[in-house]
């Protein structure tokens, strides 16, 4: 598995989780399979996968339960599948860490584009060029907002001295309102960009990640203009 991408993925339908083991396998990955979130735990923890696929509905430790544990202990990332695109399990799952989802069912090369996508959020782009021009101060690759302190180049931020853990999707979000302070992006621009979206996707990934991130960096850092979108407060 050493060249290969590991994948956990947890789904206690038998006819799912075989047949979508193999076509992860025949697009190179490899795959630890598990029916329930107590296994697929245990998993986690023996193998370290590079990305975990969770279903919602599992037994013995639902997936929303799962992510977070896994989130506890881990930013690797994670998408979860749920069977029902307006289920109130899709909030739910976001808000406890997950980077995407996907609704059941999906077509194979939609959830490989959307694992590669994930994977690809660990790479990053520095900004600080424009970020200094739109009023933050920046030194060695660190841009300074007040008290919040983002190395572009190390990947580490701080708040008021103390470090802050970011997964790579709330780091991506991160880098992006940073590289254009004040600026309003919407949140089709920001599925764009940070969720690597070519089509129209579903905002509320975006607004449990603002969520999300204005817990660790401060409820007033991002601002929400109605009707628009968002933009980091320089």
């Amino acid at each position: 598995m050493a060249d290969q991408t590991h994948v956990l993925f947890v789904e206690d339908d038998d006819v799912i989780r075989e047949a979508t083991q193999l076509a992860l396998e025949r697009d190179g990955f490899a795959v630890t399979a598990m029916p329930d979130g107590l296994s697929g735990l245990e998993a986690f923890r023996a193998d370290r996968p590079d990305i975990a696929l969770l279903d919602v509905m599992v037994p013995g430790l639902d997936g929303v339960s799962l992510c977070r544990r896994i989130r506890d202990e881990s930013t690797v990332p994670v998408i979860m599948l749920s069977a029902r695109a307006d289920s109130i399990d899709v909030v739910l799952g976001l808000e406890a860490g997950a980077d995407d989802y996907v609704t059941k069912p999906f077509d194979g090369a939609v959830l490989v584009a959307r694992i590669r996508a994930v994977l690809r959020r660990f790479g990053h782009a520095s900004g600080g060029a424009q970020a200094e021009e739109a009023g933050a101060t920046a030194n060695g690759g660190v841009l300074t907002f007040g008290e919040l302190e983002i190395d572009t180049e190390g990947m580490e931020v701080r708040r008021a001295g103390s470090p802050v853990a970011l997964t790579p999707t709330e780091m991506r979000l991160l880098l992006e309102f940073s590289s254009a302070p004040g600026t309003v992006l919407s949140r089709d621009k920001l599925l764009e960009r940070v969720w690597d979206y070519g089509w129209g996707g579903d905002t509320r990934v975006v607004d449990v990640h603002v969520q999300r991130l204005r817990t660790k960096i401060g409820q007033d850092r991002i601002e929400t203009v109605r009707g628009f979108g968002y933009k980091l407060k320089a």
